[in-house]
């Protein structure tokens, strides 16, 4: 079965940026560790800070994969582009967030993905990653 992972904008920074918020790993040795720990799936990643390879990310792997984990970060308040990305897809999607964005700003509290989202994780830090992979993974 095949899962792509996708990351917004600043998740580059994980493990640098805001640790009290985001943590002090790097999404490329968690996503190592997730690779172990979920061998049986074929998890292909991608991260862009641009909002148009984010799309353009979503239609090319939206094709050939059962299912996507979706991290918008920023784009998620601003973005009906990816919005509309995400309705657009056959394969479902679920959308996380590492921190839980209605602990945060008023601005953090809506999301142009949500409606188009199987389902929405958010505040359980990186293992939001692996909650969305354990609705993917065969029982």
């Amino acid at each position: 079965m095949k899962i792509a992972i996708i990351n917004g904008p600043n998740l580059n920074l994980l493990g640098k940026r805001q640790p009290e918020i985001y943590g002090g790993q790097s999404f490329e040795d968690y996503l190592k560790q997730l690779r172990t720990a979920f061998s049986h799936l074929e998890i292909s990643y991608f991260q862009s800070n641009i909002e148009g390879e984010l799309v353009n990310a979503l239609h090319r792997v939206g094709e050939d994969s059962q299912g996507i984990i979706l991290n918008p970060a920023a784009f998620t308040h601003t973005s009906v582009a990816l919005g509309d990305a995400v309705k657009s897809l056959d394969c479902p999607l679920i959308e996380v967030h590492i921190s839980n964005i209605f602990q945060r700003e008023e601005f953090r509290h809506f999301s142009y993905v949500s409606s188009g989202a199987k389902a929405v994780i958010s505040g359980m830090g990186l293992r939001s990653y692996e909650l969305a992979l354990r609705y993917f993974s065969p029982a």
